[in-house]
Formats: structure tokens, C-alpha cells, sequence
């Protein structure tokens, strides 16, 4: 059900529109208030709102004829401003990243217990199972799948990866999907079990 605007925001940002010049102008106030509020605490909160606000209203009048009035006007350009704010963010955020590191401070997405590739109470199994890991992905994995497979490794979401590739979400998945069957393998052959070590996506 359309919803009334009762703030007119679509019939004053339309070509022609009398304070049109004014109406961007309220735009932009508004969502530079609502990315500030918005994106302060993500990524380390390092963003420029004055720019996320410009190019966010260039992308809501370039997209007028989209608003379905199934939320306030208000309510779904903010919602363009903040996408593009944490899209500015995560470049950012991980512009200094490399995906040469290697995966042995990356703990958040490898789950490996302390008895893999080592009697009970080994203290040198994860280690262990890092080096393999490493020579796995570096000898059985192609240049894209060890891209995609190191990404994943250091926490960076899939759409990082999918820019750094100049790829797409699904093309990613599917990298990791099968750099992951050939990692599983490579374990496997070298005794370590599915069980004993999990390489996830999430």
C-alpha cells in the first residue's frame, strides 16, 4: 500500500520543480545527520558523511522513478546513504590488507583442534597444521582460488573479494567451494581428517 509523502520530497526533487535547489539541499542536511548517527561505530567510524551525502543524492534522483512509497521517502534514501557509506568503508577499512599474509593469525575462520597432526597435548600441532595449510593453498590452488581462499582466511566479506577479483559474490563462492575441496583433499592425504579441521565461509 503507497504510503502519503508528507514532506513532498519526490514531487520537489523532480526537473523543474520549483525549490528543487532547496529540497537537495534538505536532502543532503538530512542524510549527512543520519549517516553520522549511522556509521560512526562501524569500520572504525572513518568516513567522509559530506561525501557519502553527495553521492547519494546524485544516486536518489537518478532513481526517483524506483521509490515504490512502501516506507517514507526519507527512511529509504537514508537506507542508499548508509549502503554507500559502508560500501566507502570497507574499502577503507581494508585497502591495507594483503592478501599475501599468511593464515596464521586468522583464527576467526579456521577452526582447528590442538590434537590435529599431533599426539594428545602436542603443543606444535596447530602450527603444524598452519604450515600445511600454507603449503596446500601455495602448490594445489590456482592463482584465483588462492585469492579468494587467503580472503575468506583473513576475514575480508566476500564482496572485498569479489572487487579485488573484479568478479561477483557467487564467481567468489564458488572459487572458495572448490579451493576447499582441494584443500580437504590435500589434508586428507596427509592424514588429517575432515573432522579434525574445518576451513568455513560464512
Amino acid at each position: 500500500m503507497q504510503q502519503p509523502d508528507p514532506e513532498n520530497w519526490v514531487e520537489r526533487l523532480q526537473p523543474g520543480a520549483v525549490d528543487r535547489d532547496l529540497a537537495i539541499s534538505e536532502l543532503r542536511d538530512r542524510l549527512i545527520r543520519a549517516t553520522t548517527r549511522s556509521l560512526t561505530h562501524r569500520y572504525g567510524g572513518h568516513v567522509d558523511v559530506e561525501d557519502i551525502a553527495q553521492q547519494a543524492v546524485l544516486k536518489i534522483l537518478e532513481s526517483l522513478g524506483t521509490f515504490r512509497h512502501q516506507s517514507r521517502f526519507i527512511t529509504w534514501a537514508t537506507s542508499i546513504a548508509v549502503r554507500i557509506g559502508i560500501s566507502q568503508l570497507r574499502r577503507h577499512y581494508y585497502r591495507d590488507v594483503s592478501l599475501d599474509a599468511t593464515p596464521g593469525s586468522c583464527e576467526l575462520t579456521i577452526d582447528i583442534p590442538d590434537l590435529s597432526l599431533g599426539a594428545p597435548g602436542d603443543p606444535d600441532g596447530r602450527s603444524r597444521i598452519f604450515t600445511l595449510l600454507q603449503q596446500l593453498i601455495d602448490e594445489t590452488l590456482s592463482d584465483r582460488q588462492r585469492i579468494a581462499i587467503r580472503g575468506i582466511l583473513l576475514g575480508l566479506p566476500v564482496e572485498e573479494i569479489a572487487m579485488r577479483l573484479n568478479s561477483n559474490r557467487n564467481a567468489v563462492y564458488k572459487l572458495v567451494h572448490d579451493a576447499r575441496v582441494r584443500l580437504r583433499e590435500g589434508f586428507e592425504s596427509n592424514g588429517v581428517t575432515a573432522e579434525e579441521i574445518s576451513v568455513t565461509i560464512s
